[in-house]
């Protein structure tokens, strides 16, 4: 199986999140999107931005059959880069839908980290409602409590969600 992990986080080299995301790729061989180092501008109904690089990023994740979404909660929700990636995802059911039908059959989990005890409430809505529109199938998610005495990436929670995507 072909897994391709999206990053959408603020953090950079040092970020636990972005440890995560290196454990999880180099575990499942997996390229990373660190959406961060992409432009990829909001959605818009007159679709002005498609010279951006959203479709590039897309066309990686259609050749892959599983996709791993890793992002901190950011003020109860998904970050920022992940929100607006997601927004885009419009493009595949109008100008794009030859790609978005592309997506079916492919699968998706996600891995959310924050300070707080548990994932806010409704956390996994947005990737649920994301895989079941395009009939793909959702394998689950894992969530993360990030603090200083979680520093080792290769804890069980993450071996454990890696054996969900197998």
């Amino acid at each position: 199986m072909k897994y391709i992990i999206i990053y959408g986080g603020s953090g950079g080299a040092e970020s636990q999140t972005w440890n995560f995301a290196k454990f999880i790729a180099k575990t499942l061989n997996a390229e990373i999107l660190n959406l961060s180092e992409h432009t990829i501008g909001f959605f818009d109904y007159s679709h002005k931005n498609q010279d951006d690089d959203f479709k590039a990023l897309i066309e990686k994740v259609l050749i892959s059959d599983c996709v791993v979404f890793i992002t901190p909660v950011y003020w109860y929700a998904m970050s920022a880069q992940l929100k607006v990636f997601f927004d885009r995802l419009n493009d595949l059911t109008t100008l794009r839908k030859s790609l978005g039908r592309q997506l079916k059959g492919k699968s998706m989990a996600f891995i959310a980290t924050g300070t707080q005890e548990n994932l806010p409430l409704g956390f996994e809505i947005p990737f649920k409602g994301t895989a079941e529109y395009f009939d793909m199938e959702f394998k689950g998610y894992t969530y993360i409590r990030t603090s200083s005495q979680l520093n080792d990436p290769s804890f069980p929670v993450l071996e454990a969600f890696i054996d969900l995507l197998k």
